[in-house]
């Protein structure tokens, strides 16, 4: 219902500017009761602008004081014309009320503050009234949108919903992909620390017995890690190229074979350099519980059903598209429209959204520090077994073998 909410704001603009236009008008000073007088121009200058001599006829006083001729008015009321001498004549008006009774009133001199205001008042009412024309017209063609059985919000809060549920999938897949990638790393560093303790002369058992070891512990290479890890066997002094080619591929069929038996290992009394991230990551999910995972395949199963209603039920956001789609176009998007208001009822019915977004912040954490390194292990230490639990799933690992104690 926004576009809606716009034209209420409109209309509510409109009228806010017509009860100003009102308020300036009555707040504009009226034209107070004039009498009129004669007047004697003692100098007129060419612009009009004079000094006249009055009879105050409440007083029966002579005034003198300042006007605004007309300069335009018949030559002969002016001097030396008027009666041969330096003054003229002239008609204006004094106040017949008020403090100001008896004084000069010049139309074109007071009467400024006056214009201003009716004239603001005059353009205020002209555009509220525009204002409200629009606002009011917008307003009806939204309401018979929603009175046609097409509302907007349906869209609005299935993209909301559709948005909480994307995020949970996203934030826990985040989680699992860091506790895969730190259980990655960590069973590599388990691998290198097993070829390292393998003496060169294992390589023997594939290579086979003639494979020249001497000349590897000649240059240093004690161990099936060093094989693995050597420079190319140009940089190799002593070293045949025959001798280097066959090491390494030894090497590397030993160390596809120790990949399949090395098991990823939590061991508290020696710790390996990745066993911290490790526990790290796993205590999000640990932390997280079952419910984040279950929000998380809710989250993923309600995108994948909201996303074609969606695209279906597109021309409901607005009259003009229902316009101009097809009959069939329109038809579909009104069933997927109804269909969206079912899954949303439900939704709401099961707290979902709610859910979702509790899931997600549960699965928030910070950066890997001392201290969280810290409370992992505490962690590990109170409840180690949901952490095995943890390493066993396939959502975790994959096809992740079990884990030695």
């Amino acid at each position: 219902m926004g576009r809606v909410s716009f034209f209420r704001w409109l209309l509510a603009t409109g009228l806010v500017l017509i009860g100003c236009s009102v308020g300036f008008y009555w707040a504009a000073p009226g034209f107070p009761e004039l009498r009129q007088v004669d007047l004697v121009v003692l100098d007129e200058k060419p612009d009009g602008a004079c000094t006249v001599r009055w009879t105050d006829p409440f007083s029966h006083r002579e005034r003198k004081g300042p006007y605004l001729c007309d300069p335009e008015r018949d030559p002969i009321l002016k001097a030396p014309n008027y009666d041969g001498s330096d003054l003229g004549w002239e008609s204006g008006f004094v106040v017949d009320e008020g403090s100001d009774k008896g004084q000069l009133y010049s139309l074109e001199r007071d009467g400024d503050t006056t214009d201003w205001q009716i004239g603001l008042s005059d353009t205020l009412l002209v555009g509220g009234l525009l204002l409200t024309v629009v606002g009011l017209i917008g307003w009806n063609i939204g309401s018979l949108t929603w009175v046609g059985g097409v509302d907007p919000e349906v869209i609005r809060r299935a993209r909301r919903l559709e948005d909480a549920a994307a995020l949970v999938t996203q934030d826990y897949g985040r989680a699992v992909d860091a506790v895969v990638e730190a259980r990655a790393s960590l069973h590599r560093e388990l691998v290198d620390e097993e070829l390292g303790r393998m003496p060169v002369a294992r390589l023997r058992d594939v290579a086979g017995r003639r494979l020249a070891v001497g000349e590897l512990e000649k240059c240093g290479m004690h161990t099936v890690r060093e094989v693995l890890h050597a420079p190319p066997w140009e940089e190799l002094s002593g070293v045949g190229p025959r001798t280097a080619v066959r090491a390494v591929a030894a090497a590397r069929r030993m160390a596809d074979d120790v990949k399949k038996t090395v098991q990823v290992r939590i061991d508290a009394d020696r710790p390996q350099q990745g066993t911290a991230a490790l526990l790290v990551a796993l205590q999000v999910l640990v932390e997280a519980g079952p419910r984040a995972r279950k929000a998380a395949e809710a989250g993923g199963e309600l995108t994948a059903r909201l996303e074609p209603l969606l695209i279906e039920a597109a021309p409901v956001r607005g009259r003009r598209q229902m316009w101009r789609a097809g009959r069939e176009r329109r038809r579909r998007a009104l069933a997927a429209a109804a269909e969206l208001r079912v899954l949303l009822d439900a939704a709401e019915r099961d707290r979902m959204h709610q859910q979702f977004a509790q899931a997600s912040v549960d699965l928030l954490r910070g950066p890997e520090s001392d201290s969280s390194v810290l409370s992992a292990w505490v962690d590990f230490e109170m409840r180690p077994q949901e952490y095995y639990d943890l390493l066993r799933t396939p959502l975790v690992g994959g096809a992740t073998r079990e884990v030695d104690r």
